[in-house]
C-alpha cells in the first residue's frame, strides 16, 4: 500500500472527529444511493457519547434517508444541528419535526439549485443565479425558502439582469464534505463503478477544498493499482480522509445491497421488463395509463417518485420504452427507473452523469415530458407537494423539473384518505369517496407556480382517476371526465373552486391489462 493512500486511511470515528462545533457540513447521496452511511452513523455515535459536534449547518441536495433511522436521520438531534439547507425532507422525518417545532433553522431550496450552488462555492462566485424557483415559496416575494418562524436570514434574493427577473442564491463556505465512492486507489483517487449514481461528489469535494475544509470519503474497498484516469470521479488531491465501510453501511441503495443492473449495460436493445410486474387495476393504474398517452416517440422524459412511477410500467407493457428515454434527476439516462427506497437508480441505464450536469440539462428545457405527483392543486393552477399541515416533504428536484419541462403532467387522485374505486362495464365507480379534498381554493405551499407557467405558455395537464384538467391562460379547465362519473357531484362537488367547463370529452379509461 502506498503512502498517499495509507496517510488518508482511518476509522470512521477518527474521520468525523475532524468536524468542529459550528461547522457547515455537506452530505452527498440520493435516498440511499451513494450516501456515506458509515460517516453519518459515526457522527451520531460521537454526538450521543460526547455531545459533540454541536450547532452544525447541514447542507444537502437530494433527500438522504429511509424515513426511519438511516441516512441523514442519524443527524436529527437537537443540539447537533442548528441549521439545515436541504432539498427534500420527506425521508428524514426526525429533522422535519425539529423544523416544524422551531428547534432548528430550516430552508428548503430546489435540489438542482443546491447541486449547482456547490460549483459556485468551489469557484468562489457570489452565488447561483437562476430562474428556478420564481413564483414558488422559494421566491422572496413569498417565504424565500424559509420553513419556520425562527429562520430569519435571507439566503435568496430577487435581482434584475438583462431585462429579466432572476433568483440569486447566496454562496457560503463549507467546512466538511461527506461523500462516498466504490473504491480508492493507491493515490486516493475515488471511482464510482458500483454506485447507482455519481451524484455531486466532485462538486462537494471541490467546494470544500476551496473553502479550506476537509473532505471525508467512504469507500467499499481500496486498490494498490492506479485507476484509469477517465474513471476517476474525485481526484485524490481533494480527499483528506478515507474510511472503508462495514458491509451493512455500504448498500447500493437503502432497499438493495447490490443490484448489478444499476451499473451494467443491458445485452439487448429490446425494452426491459419492469421487475415488479404489471400494475393491478387500481387508481394508480388508471392515472398512469391516462398519463402514458401523453408520452410521444422520441421524448426525453422524467418520471417522479410515487404515482408517476407507474407510467414506466404501463409504457413497458405498451412497448414504448424503445421510443422514449427515461431519465432521473440523480443522473441516470435511459433504462428503467427504480422505485421505493431504490428511487434514483435505473436498471440498465445507457449513461450515468453527475447530478449538477443533469439539472443543467433540465433547467435549460431539455426535458420533453415530465410526470410528477400533486398533493394539492388550486384555482390558480398552483401545485403543492412540499408542505401541508404538520407534514414537511420538501421539493427536491420538483421545481427544476416542473418549471422547465416542455410538457408537464401532474398525477394524483381527486381526493385522498380511504378513496376506493372500481371499473365495471367500461365505467368508473366511486365505491368510497376520499375524506380529504385535493383541489383547494389556495394551496398551502406554492411548489409549482401556475402564474409563471401561464406566462410562459407551458403545456400543463393534471390527470386524476376520474377527470383531466388543462392549465389555460384563463385558468384551470376541465377537459375530460371518466365514463360513469357524474360531473356535478363527483368532480365539481369535491372541488373547493369551479374550474372552466366548456367542451368536456370522455376520459380514456383503460378497462383491462394491456399486453404488448
Amino acid at each position: 500500500m502506498t503512502s498517499a493512500l495509507h496517510k488518508k486511511l482511518c476509522a470512521a470515528h477518527q474521520a468525523v472527529a475532524l468536524i468542529k462545533d459550528g461547522d457547515t457540513v455537506v452530505s452527498g447521496g440520493f435516498v440511499g444511493a451513494a450516501h456515506p452511511e458509515s460517516l453519518t452513523a459515526a457522527i451520531q455515535k460521537r454526538f450521543l457519547s460526547t455531545k459533540t459536534p454541536t450547532n452544525l449547518t447541514l447542507v444537502y441536495g437530494a433527500g438522504q434517508g429511509d424515513g426511519k433511522h438511516r441516512g441523514l436521520n442519524h443527524l436529527a438531534h437537537e443540539g447537533l444541528v442548528k441549521r439545515v439547507i436541504g432539498g427534500h425532507w420527506g425521508l428524514v422525518p426526525g429533522m422535519g419535526r425539529l423544523a416544524l417545532e422551531n428547534k432548528i433553522e430550516a430552508y428548503n431550496f430546489p435540489q438542482g439549485v443546491i447541486c449547482q450552488l456547490l460549483r459556485d462555492i468551489a469557484a468562489h462566485r457570489p452565488g447561483c443565479i437562476t430562474h428556478v424557483g420564481l413564483g414558488t415559496f422559494v421566491d422572496p416575494i413569498h417565504d424565500g425558502g424559509r420553513l419556520n418562524s425562527i429562520t430569519t436570514e435571507s439566503l435568496v434574493e430577487r435581482i434584475e439582469l438583462l431585462g429579466k427577473t432572476w433568483l440569486f442564491y447566496k454562496a457560503f463556505p463549507i467546512h466538511v464534505g461527506l461523500i462516498r465512492a466504490t473504491m480508492a486507489d493507491r493515490d486516493g483517487n475515488l471511482s464510482m463503478s458500483e454506485e447507482a449514481v455519481i451524484g455531486e461528489v466532485l462538486q462537494i469535494a471541490q467546494a470544500v477544498r476551496n473553502s479550506g475544509g476537509v473532505v471525508l470519503a467512504q469507500v467499499k474497498r481500496t486498490s494498490t493499482e492506479r485507476t484509469p484516469p477517465h474513471q476517476v470521479a474525485v481526484p485524490g488531491i481533494l480527499v483528506d480522509r478515507i474510511v472503508i465501510a462495514e458491509n451493512d453501511e455500504h448498500d447500493q441503495t437503502f432497499a438493495e445491497q447490490m443490484n448489478v443492473a444499476y451499473c451494467s449495460v443491458h445485452g439487448s436493445d429490446a425494452a426491459i421488463e419492469v421487475s415488479n410486474g404489471r400494475l393491478p387495476m387500481n387508481v394508480r393504474r388508471i392515472i398512469a395509463a391516462r398519463a402514458c398517452h401523453e408520452l410521444q416517440a422520441g421524448d426525453i422524459a422524467n418520471l417522479g417518485i410515487g404515482m408517476p412511477e407507474g407510467i414506466a410500467a404501463v409504457a413497458a407493457e405498451r412497448g414504448l420504452l424503445n421510443d422514449v428515454t427515461l431519465t432521473l434527476e440523480s443522473g441516470p439516462i435511459g433504462g428503467i427507473p427504480a422505485g421505493g427506497l431504490s428511487f434514483g437508480a435505473s436498471a440498465f441505464p445507457h449513461a450515468i452523469i453527475d447530478q449538477p450536469a443533469q439539472f443543467d440539462f433540465y433547467d435549460g428545457g431539455g426535458l420533453d415530458f415530465a410526470a410528477l405527483g400533486a398533493a394539492e392543486i388550486d384555482q390558480h393552477g398552483n401545485v403543492n407537494v412540499s408542505k401541508f399541515g404538520q407534514s414537511l416533504a420538501g421539493i427536491g428536484g420538483f421545481v427544476n423539473i416542473s418549471q422547465n419541462a416542455k410538457r408537464v403532467v401532474f398525477c394524483g387522485t381527486m381526493t385522498s384518505g380511504s378513496l376506493d374505486v372500481k371499473i365495471a362495464d367500461g365505467k368508473l365507480r366511486i365505491l368510497r369517496e376520499g375524506a380529504t379534498r385535493k383541489f383547494v381554493s389556495n394551496v398551502q405551499h406554492v411548489s409549482f407556480s401556475g402564474e409563471v407557467a401561464k406566462t410562459s405558455n407551458r403545456d400543463v395537464l393534471i390527470v386524476t382517476e376520474r377527470a383531466v384538467f388543462r392549465l389555460t391562460p384563463e385558468g384551470l379547465e376541465l377537459i375530460e371526465v371518466a365514463p360513469g362519473i357524474d360531473i356535478d357531484s363527483q368532480v365539481l362537488g369535491v372541488m373547493d373552486f369551479r374550474p372552466i367547463v366548456n367542451n368536456v370529452q370522455p376520459m380514456k379509461l383503460e378497462t383491462g391489462i394491456v399486453s404488448r
